[in-house]
């Protein structure tokens, strides 16, 4: 049913939890997962300080998926988190993501809100949401 199944993280603990529901829904299905980071566009901090803190975030939620037997594929990207998805989840052939709720703190917090919110309003493909 569920083949290939992305999960945008931040390294919040909402964004591990939903990583832990694709890790077993993957399991479940025998699917592949891709887990996404998105470096926001619009955020100031020098670009190699989110890069490295984004490769960080997607190798630990790899190692996760490995432990599992889970194949996953990392994916690394500068872009909108909250208008970019519709558009991420058509060219890896997603058919299922899922996301936290909420992101880090103060304004990343709101981000990912939007972020999850807005998935529900574009993606073409069932979107489940991790609290």
């Amino acid at each position: 049913m569920f083949k290939t199944i992305i999960v945008p993280t931040d390294g919040s603990k909402f964004a591990e939890r939903a990583e832990d529901v694709a890790i077993s829904i993957a399991k479940n299905f025998n699917g592949k997962l891709v887990v996404l980071h998105i470096i926001d566009e619009k955020l100031i901090y020098p670009y190699e300080v989110l890069e490295e803190e984004g490769k960080t975030i997607l190798r630990k939620a790899s190692k996760k998926a490995e432990e599992q037997d889970i194949t996953a594929d990392t994916v690394l990207i500068v872009g909108d988190p909250s208008h970019d998805m519709s558009k991420i989840v058509e060219k890896t052939g997603a058919d299922l993501v899922v996301i936290g709720t909420h992101g880090k703190t103060g304004l990343e917090k709101f981000l990912m809100g939007s972020v999850a919110e807005n998935a529900i309003k574009t993606v073409e493909v069932p979107v489940l949401l991790v609290k």
